[in-house]
C-alpha cells in the first residue's frame, strides 16, 4: 500500500511542487547527465537505444541531452535543454505528446511519486515506450519512512516495494536490475537543518543548495550498485530501477 498522506487537497501538493521545483530551476545551471552516477548504465544503454524519451528532468537530466525527447512542465529546464541540442515540448506525464511504442528508452527519475494518478503517469511511460524497451524509474520507498522533508518536495506517496512492483506489472513493466539510489543526506540533523531553511528562508536554502550541496553531493555519489531484479529494499529509502516494456 502507499501512504495516505495527511488531508490536504490534491491540488495543494500539485502547487507545492510547482513552487518548489519553479524556485529550484530558478538559480541553477543544467547538470551534464555525465556527472551522475547513473551514466555508466546510461551511456551504454543509449548507444544502443536510439530513441529516447526523459520525463521530468527539471535541470539534472540522465540522458544524453542532444537528439533526446524531453518532457517537462518547467519552461526554463525546457529551454536550457534546448539550447543543448534536446528536443523538448511541455506536458505532464500523464498525457505524454507522443504516439505509442515511440521510444527505446524512457527514463523518469524521481517523478512518479509528485504525481497524483500514479496509474496513468506509469500506463503512458508504457504506452509511449515500444516492446522490449528499457525504461529506468526510480522512487521513495516505505510509507513508515515519511517524513516534513516529503511533505515540502511535493510526495504524494513513498511506495511499499510489494505495491511498487504489482503496479509495474500491470503496466507491462518487469525489472530487470535495481539499485540503492539518492543523494539525501543520511544525517537526519543536517536533513532538519535544510528543512527549516527551506521552510523560513526559502530563496537562500535554494541558493546554498544549487551552489554548494549540489555539487557536494556529485562529487560524494557511490557508483550505482545494480543487482539483478529488486534489491532487497529493507532500510532502503529510494530505489533506482531498470525495467523491460514486454510485449
Amino acid at each position: 500500500m502507499t501512504r495516505e498522506p495527511s488531508p490536504q487537497p490534491c491540488s495543494d501538493i500539485g502547487d507545492v511542487n510547482q513552487r518548489f521545483y519553479d524556485g529550484l530551476w530558478a538559480d541553477t545551471r543544467l547538470v551534464a547527465p555525465e556527472r551522475f552516477n547513473t551514466w555508466a548504465l546510461v551511456s551504454r544503454l543509449a548507444a544502443s537505444h536510439k530513441r529516447r524519451l526523459e520525463v521530468g528532468p527539471g535541470m539534472r537530466p540522465r540522458l544524453p541531452i542532444e537528439d533526446t525527447h524531453f518532457v517537462d512542465i518547467s519552461q526554463p529546464a525546457l529551454a536550457a535543454l534546448d539550447h543543448r541540442g534536446g528536443v523538448t515540448q511541455t506536458a505532464p506525464i500523464s498525457a505524454l505528446p507522443y504516439a505509442a511504442d515511440r521510444f527505446d528508452l524512457v527514463c523518469a527519475l524521481d517523478i512518479i511519486e509528485h504525481v497524483e494518478d500514479d496509474e496513468a503517469a506509469l500506463g503512458e511511460l508504457s504506452r509511449v515506450a515500444a516492446p522490449g524497451a528499457r525504461v529506468l524509474l526510480s522512487t521513495p520507498l516505505h510509507p513508515e519512512y515519511w517524513t516534513p522533508f516529503d511533505d515540502i518536495v511535493g510526495h504524494y506517496r513513498r511506495y511499499e516495494p510489494a505495491h511498487l512492483i504489482q503496479l509495474l506489472e500491470r503496466h507491462g513493466l518487469t525489472i530487470e536490475q535495481s539499485a540503492i539510489f539518492g543523494m539525501k543526506p543520511k544525517s537526519s540533523r543536517l536533513t532538519d537543518l535544510g528543512m527549516w531553511f527551506l521552510q523560513r528562508h526559502r530563496p537562500v536554502a535554494m541558493k546554498v543548495y544549487n551552489r554548494f550541496l549540489m555539487p557536494l553531493g556529485l562529487r560524494l555519489q557511490k557508483p550505482l550498485a545494480l543487482s539483478p531484479g529488486m534489491v532487497p529494499t529493507e532500510g532502503v529509502q529510494e530505489v533506482f530501477l531498470v525495467c523491460r516494456r514486454r510485449p
